[in-house]
């Protein structure tokens, strides 16, 4: 089985994003799942093509985009995503659409795939806090979790895909008191148990 991973470069104004380190510190095989790893930019114009080509190139049994949602205490499988743009600050190449469709003419919104409750319950059972999440946002991870999904429904209908948020890294909350973080080796732990989760592991 092959599993696709894609994570976001920072935004924001922060230095790093954990999801992309997190994703540089998993292995490249979990039991019999090989892991092919990719970044992505945090642009509404230019995230969905990477992993379009990706999955053209590797063919992969199953798609997992990882994101940062900072304020959050847990990893977070999203349940599903929203035929909107709708941005609060500027992607990286400054673009911030507002009520724009992700996908003009696609549907209202896309459930994940990936089996979101048995992520967050492997994650949890790993010693790692994790919550289904009900909303993606509006920004670039809820685009680019949609893009995928409504690519995949219309030419891969056999792949499964999902997005899930990761919390900051204690580092990125030194000036931001109060906000909850979490050890990026936690988050690995974490993302390793949601991988045998998808594949039933």
């Amino acid at each position: 089985m092959k599993l696709l991973l894609t994570a976001f470069e920072p935004f924001g104004g922060e230095a790093v994003n954990p999801a992309e380190e997190a994703m540089g510190r998993m292995p490249d095989r979990v039991g019999d799942v090989e892991i092919v790893k990719l970044a992505v930019p945090v642009t509404f114009a230019g995230c969905l093509a990477p992993v379009a080509e990706a999955i053209e190139r590797e063919a992969p049994d199953a798609v997992l985009c990882l994101g940062q949602a900072g304020g959050r205490a847990a990893i977070t499988p999203e349940r599903v995503a929203v035929n909107v743009d709708d941005a609060r600050i500027p992607d990286n190449a400054g673009e911030q659409p507002v009520d724009r469709p992700a996908v003009p003419g696609g549907p209202a919104a896309y459930f994940a795939t990936l089996p979101v409750k048995a992520m967050a319950e492997a994650i949890r059972a790993a010693g790692v806090a994790a919550e289904v999440s009900n909303t993606a946002g509006t920004f670039v991870c809820n685009h680019l979790m949609y893009a995928v999904l409504h690519l995949l429904a219309e030419r891969y209908p056999g792949v499964w895909a999902g997005f899930m948020h990761v919390p900051f890294v204690p580092e990125q909350t030194g000036d931001k008191p109060g906000q909850p973080s979490m050890p990026l080796a936690d988050m690995v732990r974490g993302l390793t148990a949601a991988v045998g989760a998808i594949f039933g592991a």
